[in-house]
């Protein structure tokens, strides 16, 4: 294995692991059982992915030829229903606060891997030249597994209602294009994996922090 097929290794597995625990934590939150939370864990952390491989045409999806990703999101599913389980108080009262701060990373770590990952994706397959379809793919890749986690769950999906989480997977997938064709596939991901977790994280600074400024 060569050094930037490590380095992909590595990113998509934190990448699934944030993504299955944002999707678990949903599913806790919302009161689901074991079984429940598992499935809206696997379903957040392959879904984009194989969503983008159907669109790839590469039957069947990468989800089923390496149940590697499938089994690491499992798990990481059924630990954070095992934390919420015996810690409750986790969802209430002032700690809603701290859930929503998780949610947030775990939610933007996924976000950012999984967008450079599809256009990762699609650069291999050979479109390189095609800076649409590449950052179609990316976004696809993004959104798709907490678009069907959110339906899934009977909740307003993020990419509806949390426009800047859909924009902020655009805007990373057009820089780790650019950067890829100056300067290489590792630099692209991370700059684009940082780009979209520094956009999320500002929006949501500012939405936060909104009702202090307008008291102001």
């Amino acid at each position: 294995m060569d050094y930037q097929s490590l380095f992909t290794f590595i990113l998509e597995m934190a990448g699934t692991i944030a993504f299955a625990a944002s999707g678990a934590m949903v599913g806790a939150q919302r009161g689901m059982d074991i079984f429940g939370v598992c499935v809206l864990g696997v379903v957040t952390a392959v879904g984009g992915g194989a969503t983008r491989d159907i669109i790839l045409g590469i039957v069947p999806p990468g989800m089923f030829q390496d149940p590697l990703y499938t089994l690491v999101a499992t798990i990481t599913a059924c630990i954070v229903f095992g934390v919420m389980y015996w810690k409750q108080e986790l969802l209430e009262g002032e700690n809603r606060l701290l859930y929503d701060k998780v949610m947030l990373v775990m939610d933007s770590i996924g976000l950012g891997v999984f967008t450079v990952m599809g256009v990762d994706k699609g650069i291999q397959q050979g479109y390189a030249g095609k800076m649409f379809f590449l950052v179609f793919l990316g976004t696809v890749t993004g959104v798709g597994g907490g678009l069907i986690r959110d339906i899934m769950a009977g909740v307003p999906p993020y990419i509806f209602v949390r426009h800047i989480y859909a924009c902020a997977s655009i805007v990373g997938a057009v820089v780790c294009v650019w950067v890829y064709r100056l300067f290489g596939g590792v630099p692209a991901m991370v700059t684009g994996t940082v780009v979209v977790i520094l956009i999320r994280y500002l929006a949501a600074h500012y939405r936060w922090n909104l009702p202090r400024l307008r008291r102001e």
